[in-house]
């Protein structure tokens, strides 16, 4: 099979682990040069960067604070230098923690809304002005099913998402003349790093019985979605959200007795 994206190049924030790994990883291995970007797993972002580089991709690593307008611009301007264009952007950034609503400062108020939403404009603004000089291109917003259905001490996070949604819809209007599609996927529960720490007791069979599909969900679930949005066989999508989530944003409320699905 001729790999989807031979010839083109993608950007990936938020690819040192998890998600944005499995994303990075597979649009490399569909032949996109990829710029594997990272605030702090420096190791997984060159972990992915040999995976791409093994299957005869091209990829490279780059560390930039998405937050940061110069550091989204220095990323990108890298990504030109090296490869001369950006086709591609999955802004995936985020961050998530769980901090009661009536306990949360402002500054970690701030943080949450820079990383998820000010990010995710930095990084498809700067990548977008790119695209407009080489025709036209694709940008995938991660999201969240926490934009449909959230938990206790999430209110923050779920905030960002729901506006990463709105974003998307905004976004696919005004880059439309430009032959800019722009979309969204909101995950919902995934077997990441994160998960080892976040739960006790984790264990990825532990929610078999409330997702509807019977498993956990997978980066390469997401990954094969966000593949499918910048491939030419969605070419007559734009301003969609792609929910990829087992079905377990179908139930009210995720549950099961008393055990609680942890969505992403």
């Amino acid at each position: 099979m001729h790999p989807r994206f031979q010839g083109k190049v993608a950007i990936v924030t938020g690819a040192g682990r998890g998600i944005g790994a499995g994303i990075a990883t597979l649009l490399g291995l569909e032949g996109a040069t990829v710029c594997v970007n990272y605030a702090h797993s420096a190791e997984g972002a060159q972990a992915v960067v040999r995976a791409i580089e093994a299957s005869g991709g091209r990829a490279f690593p780059h560390q930039a604070d998405v937050r940061n307008a110069s550091d989204v611009q220095a990323m990108t301007d890298e990504t030109v230098r090296r490869y001369g264009r950006v086709d591609i952007v999955v802004a995936n950034a985020a961050i998530d923690p769980r901090i009661p609503f009536l306990e949360m400062t402002e500054e970690q108020w701030d943080a949450i809304i820079d990383t998820n939403l000010k990010g995710t404009f930095l990084t498809c603004q700067a990548g977008s002005r790119e695209m407009l000089k080489v025709g036209g291109g694709k940008i995938v917003i991660i999201s969240s099913v926490h934009h449909v259905v959230t938990f206790p001490q999430m209110s923050a996070y779920a905030a960002t998402k729901g506006g990463l949604v709105s974003m998307t819809r905004g976004l696919a209007l005004e880059l439309a003349p430009y032959h800019i599609r722009v979309n969204c996927v909101s995950p919902g529960p995934i077997h990441v790093e994160k998960r080892y720490t976040m739960t006790p007791g984790y264990d990825p069979h532990m929610y078999d019985e409330v997702i509807p599909v019977g498993r956990i969900g997978q980066p390469d679930d997401i990954a094969a979605a966000v593949a499918f949005l910048c491939s030419d066989e969605a070419s007559f999508i734009t301003g969609s959200t792609l929910i990829v989530d087992g079905g377990t944003s179908s139930y009210s409320y995720f549950h099961s007795g008393t055990k609680k699905v942890a969505t992403r």
